[in-house]
């Protein structure tokens, strides 16, 4: 199947997944090195039910998946994609009737899937969770219907793939038996453990994500936001265990949880449970990127790859509302020198969070200016942006209201002090006093930030001015956004006049 190229595209990519439980079309737009999910529809086919007895797929989850494939044909024929990415993973792999599925669905739909091996799954999972956060380490594992895909994370990316049978479709014969999943994921794990025990497991999956979920609402943690959500080795003990001990009528009365994961959800919480003690983790971290990004992270150029997701995403945002496209570098080159000179309150990160900040400084322009700062921080603090943390979600969405407003209260207090200290919420008031003190001193152009620096020293705020064009821009509003960022700082504003710095491309050579 393939997408016209001659008429306009609605989005950039769409991926189908046919897995071993369902059966999934994404469409994503791609910007850079950002993606974004602009339609995601999943149907439960079931495909792999049965699988371990009969050696077949589901004759009715064939039927299921079969509809649904149609349905997304005429979806894609729709939004006509620059490049479609079509895949089937572990039931259709072990199927002995999995290729003969493949030529049907190619015969009577159209689309071509490729059926992958247990190795690229678990590598381009990897590949996916490094899509998501790039400077993820540790080990992935993404639980399907049939299989789980194991997979190191280092440096150098993802290396030592593994698929190993312990879905639930795989095990459980229709019926969950702790007792036999523990021993199958013993037995199963004998001769890989000593490859994959890691400090940081990355999980990827839905039935993960919904224990995650569950542990969001059992510790009341009050930003519900999956990717990048984090336990520890003994909250995620806590979920699984809860997960594992609980009727399927129980689970379905709890709120957040999927029912339609109801089913499946003891079986992976008694496998994460597993893992965690065989493999020695110290502490769970949830992926929301996963096989799909994967597959289009390995699509794009390497330049593009070595791009932060996270200034990428920022960029992206605030692009459709800029005023001028190179306001967000200039702004970082313009504060990034007085803001280094601080002390470090969210490690090394900083710079990038300062970058991603600055790449938002025009989100929100076209709002009304009485509601733009909270409108504005509820977009960033959960905005769909890839390569954050949630402390880094709420250091930037501060520092976003702060660029809006001089207000010293806090938005959303519950959630920012339970991720923030105060000299982070502190600095992320000063970034966003300073991007509001740059974007008013120079009218939002990037050109005019030359004729003013910035300095921070001992008790003071320094802003130079040129002698010239300086002094007649610096006006009223702009020695307001200084003294501003001063007190935020505990500090002293001082305006001092400077000599006008010559472009280089005004400089006359002396012969």
């Amino acid at each position: 199947m393939s997408a016209s190229g001659d008429k306009v595209s609605n989005c950039d990519a769409a991926v189908v997944d046919v897995g071993s439980n369902s059966v999934r079309l994404v469409l994503y737009k791609i910007e850079g090195r950002s993606i974004w999910t602009v339609f995601n529809e999943k149907v439960l086919a079931g495909l792999g039910r049965g699988l371990s007895g009969s050696g077949r797929l589901s004759p009715s989850g064939v039927e299921v998946a079969l509809r649904a494939l149609r349905r997304f044909r005429a979806l894609i024929e729709a939004s006509r994609p620059r490049s479609v990415i079509a895949v089937a993973t572990a039931a259709v792999r072990e199927a002995g009737d999995g290729q003969s599925f493949c030529r049907r669905v190619k015969r009577e739909i159209g689309i071509d899937l490729g059926i992958l091996s247990g190795e690229e799954e678990a590598r381009l999972g990897a590949l996916g969770v490094l899509a998501g956060a790039p400077h993820s380490r540790g080990v992935v594992g993404d639980l399907g219907g049939s299989s789980l895909e194991l997979t190191r994370l280092t440096a150098s990316g993802p290396i030592a793939g593994v698929s190993l049978p312990l879905g639930p479709f795989a095990i459980e014969g229709g019926k969950f038996d702790a007792g036999r999943i523990r021993a199958a994921v013993t037995r199963h794990l004998a001769s890989w453990a000593g490859d994959f025990r890691a400090d940081t497991f990355h999980a990827v999956g839905g039935a993960w994500r919904n224990i995650a979920l569950l542990h969001m609402r059992m510790s009341s943690y009050p930003l519900e936001i999956i990717h990048q959500y984090e336990m520890s080795r003994r909250q995620a003990l806590e979920a699984a265990r809860f997960v594992g001990q609980q009727s399927r009528g129980s689970l379905e009365r709890i709120e957040g949880v999927s029912r339609r994961r109801v089913e499946t959800l003891p079986h992976a919480a008694v496998v994460l449970e597993c893992l965690i003690e065989q493999l020695n983790l110290d502490r769970v971290v949830i992926s929301a990127f996963g096989l799909r990004e994967g597959l289009l992270f390995e699509t794009m150029p390497p330049a593009a790859r070595r791009r932060d997701p996270l200034v990428e995403g920022c960029a992206a945002l605030g692009f459709r509302e800029a005023l001028s496209e190179g306001l967000g570098a200039a702004l970082e080159a313009w504060l990034a020198p007085a803001f280094g000179a601080l002390q470090p309150v969210m490690g090394g990160r900083e710079p990038i969070l300062l970058a991603a900040a600055c790449r938002l400084a025009d989100l929100g322009s076209r709002l009304h200016p009485d509601h733009r700062a909270d409108l504005v921080f509820d977009q960033v603090l959960r905005a769909p942006i890839a390569g954050m943390n949630h402390v880094e979600r709420a250091f930037l969405a501060c520092a976003s209201f702060a660029r809006h407003t001089a207000a010293s209260d806090i938005r959303e207090p519950k959630i920012i002090f339970r991720l923030l200290g105060v000299e982070q919420v502190q600095r992320a008031r000063a970034l966003g006093a300073g991007i509001r003190l740059a974007c008013d001193l120079s009218g939002r152009n990037p050109e005019l930030l030359a004729v003013a620096s910035l300095e921070f020293r001992q008790g003071a705020v320094i802003l130079k001015v040129a002698q010239e064009k300086g002094v007649e821009l610096l006006g009223e509003l702009a020695a307001k956004r200084g003294a501003t960022l001063a007190a935020i700082l505990d500090r002293e504003l001082k305006i001092r006049a400077a000599p006008a710095r010559v472009a280089p491309s005004q400089r006359v050579a002396v012969g």
